[in-house]
């Protein structure tokens, strides 16, 4: 058994930390999280969470198990969230896990999703448009003119699951500060998938443009900064593009982790890297988009 203990703040940095702890890929031996210290959880950390165990469970790997949250505001938390509704299905819980159900109803939080098929993507944003532009409108003081985008982005990114990453995902979304709450109010959607990376779906079409420099990061790159699709139809490979221009609009941020590489679009708020290279590898692909209050 080996022991992953899991931040106390799981975010996007915190993940990082849980994949150096997880060592090789595959696993040679089965994986206890020890979630009983953690006190936080971003959107991304539950996708991620969720990834690790879909991707354990394709393998046909032995199910990891997952100590959950000691603090009893933060397994309800984490309920609310509807983390513990689908890790039930790839984890062995320890502990003691709320029944309350995800809330549905909350101004400041999407609870986790499956995105599974096309069907999921229309679901997702048709139901979730009015919801999302207040959560925008009220938490960031956007025009109610301009939410449609974010629905758009999202929409994009979740689409990207499907058409892309040859298996499944998850995405969701909150209000909360940024960084432990000592940044900025800002919505956060993180979508993430347990599939082949931007570097094998891109490989056939943009491994020979570079050569030996081929990796996850120019992968990321192609994707994120060149608009490069695996796809040759006219009009593919905007869906990032798009994004990216939303984004600049709104002073915002996509971070995409992909393999052993993240790239970032960096706002002047965030002190972030705009590209690491040589992280401990996690599987399939993390996109996280954050958008800050208007001032």
């Amino acid at each position: 058994m080996r022991v992953v203990e899991v931040p106390r703040y799981l975010d996007d940095a915190g993940l990082d930390a849980v994949a150096t702890a997880m060592g090789t890929w595959p696993p040679e031996e089965r994986l206890l999280f020890d979630a009983r210290g953690t006190k936080w959880s971003s959107p991304y950390g539950f996708v991620a969470l969720l990834t690790v165990g879909q991707a354990l469970a394709e393998l046909k790997a032995e199910p990891p198990r997952l100590a959950v949250p000691d603090l009893e505001d933060v397994r309800s938390y984490w309920a609310k969230a509807g983390f513990f509704k689908f890790a039930a299905e790839y984890f062995e819980l320890l502990g003691k896990v709320p029944r309350r159900a995800a809330d549905e109803s909350s101004d400041v939080l999407v609870p986790v999703r499956p995105i599974r098929e096309m069907d999921d993507v229309h679901t997702l944003v048709e139901g979730l448009g009015e919801r999302v532009s207040r959560m925008l409108t009220e938490e960031l003081g956007i025009a109610p003119s301009a939410t449609p985008r974010f629905g758009m982005a999202l929409s994009e990114v979740c689409q990207n699951i499907v058409e892309h990453a040859g298996t499944g995902g998850w995405v969701a979304v909150q209000a909360h500060n940024w960084r432990k709450r000592s940044g900025p109010r800002v919505v956060v959607c993180a979508v993430s998938d347990a599939g082949i990376g931007f570097r094998r779906s891109l490989e056939a079409t943009e491994a020979k443009k570079v050569g030996d420099l081929w990796g996850d990061s120019a992968a990321i790159e192609a994707a994120l900064f060149r608009n490069v699709s695996r796809y040759r139809d006219p009009g593919r490979g905007q869906g990032l593009a798009m994004i990216k221009r939303y984004l600049m609009k709104w002073a915002g941020k996509i971070s995409v982790r992909s393999g052993t590489a993240r790239l970032a679009l960096v706002p002047e708020w965030d002190d972030d890297l705009p590209g690491v290279d040589g992280l401990a590898f996690f599987p399939g692909s993390q996109v996280m988009i954050v958008v800050p209050a208007q001032k």
